[in-house]
């Protein structure tokens, strides 16, 4: 029986996932990697750590799937993008991998801002401080020593992918998070000069194809983790456009949209086109181009209430065996049954406005509830995928939205993306979204598939299509309305607030 290995590799979480060629989950194995924060914006985790835990989800995985490591025909692995995980000379870990909710190199962002339309006409991005670009710079201003030592400058996903085969390179996904031209989709010294970088130039990974054969399973990974020595290993993708393809949603015409720590929402297309609102990277195939308008602004809004307010539910949920999202589910339907003046804008961790802006409620009376205010949340949420949604709707033709993501399995929260974007919803029943794409490039490398597009699945049968409803419609677009003129009224505030705190 043949089976495929889908590594996903998060912010949080590092998980193994086996399919079948016709794409259905054999088995899910799970590791959570702590954050190591040694001083504030500074969010990194071990390398090595990172490795010996997914070592031992992949043999998790492969026993509870109860099949031989043999059956498995192909490897690949996805990972969160953007961030830094540096090699020395001799291929060992330069210091912590450094994740792409890291904040300490935004000063740097900041003084760039003389450098914005160059960056953006050449890279097809504004640099944000998660970039590879920006956290190289931070190196070299602060840790001088550190940065003469570069040999190797990779992405999370490459690090694994190192780990299991022992060559070193990335994929087009992952090489467009810097220094490619945007008309070329290759590396440019150009952008390198851009920003003083030119002396790493030696340190950038050779590309492949997403879906081309880079390696195969070393004896020492295959001792580790119990896959077959030799088993061929794909070059894998960027997780952002993973989870894009594991739904379906990685074509014209369609924005995937992912509602998890980040708000994603990306559009294929087949021409570059640049703009401060998006980052436009290179798509899977040659010749098309992603295009990603992204915050860190989304589902863990709603996780950090319920971790902060409902403690007491969540111990008795687990008590009585319930999902706590189950047990909110009854409050916030009954809220969303009723108007409401409280309006929340979700940037506990990030905005579209620069990582100055923080969250708020406004709007909050006496008379409101604890469902009240998680709707607001939802709401907030979904507003600032909207935010993203509508630029990109500017400048490409969107027919339909693809979403996915834990709190997307809520029918209220998919219904209420349907209301606020105005559009058909259609969510994916695909559990592993990011893990299912990295399989499929897995696949299509060995030829079990025409190309990582080519989807074995009938998705007509794995998804629920929403449509809006057209007075609650009407209604949250007076609400987003305001939700943006609030914002846009707060904005020259944020610094002063965030000044309170030297």
């Amino acid at each position: 029986m043949t089976s495929i290995l889908g590594i996903d590799n998060g912010l949080t979480v590092t998980k193994a996932v086996i399919f079948d060629a016709s794409g259905q989950q054999l088995a899910v194995a799970r590791r959570r990697i702590p954050q190591l924060l040694p001083e504030p914006h500074h969010v990194e985790r071990d390398m090595e750590g990172l490795w010996r835990a997914t070592a031992e989800a992949i043999a998790q995985a492969i026993q509870a799937s109860g099949r031989p490591a043999s059956d498995i025909v192909a490897v690949a692995a996805t990972a969160h993008g953007d961030g830094l995980y540096l090699l020395d000379h001799d291929r060992r870990p330069l210091g912590n991998g450094i994740l792409s909710l890291d904040g300490r190199a935004g000063a740097i962002c900041d003084r760039w801002r003389d450098r914005a339309d160059a960056a953006l006409k050449l890279t097809g991005q504004i640099p944000p401080a998660c970039s590879p670009a920006a956290l190289l710079a931070w190196v070299r201003d602060n840790e001088p020593d550190r940065f003469a030592q570069i040999g190797t400058v990779l992405a999370c996903k490459d690090w694994l992918r190192f780990c299991l085969t022992g060559s070193i390179g990335t994929d087009r996904t992952e090489a467009s998070t810097a220094f490619t031209d945007v008309q070329t989709q290759d590396y440019t010294l150009e952008a390198l000069q851009l920003f003083d970088l030119e002396n790493v130039a030696h340190a950038l990974p050779d590309i492949a194809g997403s879906a081309e054969i880079i390696g195969a399973i070393t004896p020492e990974a295959a001792r580790l983790t119990g896959l077959v020595a030799g088993t061929p290993v794909a070059a894998g993708l960027h997780d952002v456009t993973a989870s894009a393809l594991g739904i379906g949603g990685h074509a014209e015409g369609v924005v995937a949209i992912v509602a998890g720590t980040y708000s994603i929402n990306e559009v294929v297309s087949t021409a570059p086109q640049t703009d401060p609102r998006w980052l436009c990277r290179n798509a899977i195939l040659p010749g098309q181009w992603n295009n990603m308008a992204l915050s860190p602004a989304s589902a863990a809004n709603y996780d950090w209430f319920i971790e902060t307010l409902c403690q007491a539910e969540i111990k008795a949920a687990e008590s009585a065996g319930q999902s706590i999202h189950a047990a909110l589910a009854a409050e916030i339907d009954a809220a969303l049954q009723k108007p409401s003046t409280l309006i929340f804008h979700p940037y506990l961790y990030g905005s579209p406005f620069g990582p100055q802006a923080s969250a708020s409620f406004i709007g909050l009376r006496g008379w409101h509830n604890r469902g009240d205010m998680l709707r607001a949340v939802l709401e907030g949420i979904v507003f600032n995928h909207r935010v993203h949604i509508d630029a990109l709707r500017a400048g490409f033709p969107v027919k339909e939205a693809r979403l996915t993501g834990g709190v997307a399995r809520n029918p209220a929260f998919a219904q209420m993306f349907s209301n606020i974007l105005n559009m058909p919803v259609t969510t994916s029943q695909t559990e592993e979204a990011a893990a299912w794409g990295a399989a499929l490039c897995a696949g299509a490398a060995v030829g079990l598939f025409a190309s990582p597009l080519h989807d074995p699945r009938d998705l007509s049968k794995l998804g629920q299509t929403y449509t809006p409803d057209p007075a609650r419609a009407a209604a949250y677009e007076k609400r987003f309305q305001l939700y943006s003129k609030i914002a846009a009224t707060l904005a020259p505030l944020w610094p002063e607030i965030d000044a309170l705190v030297p």
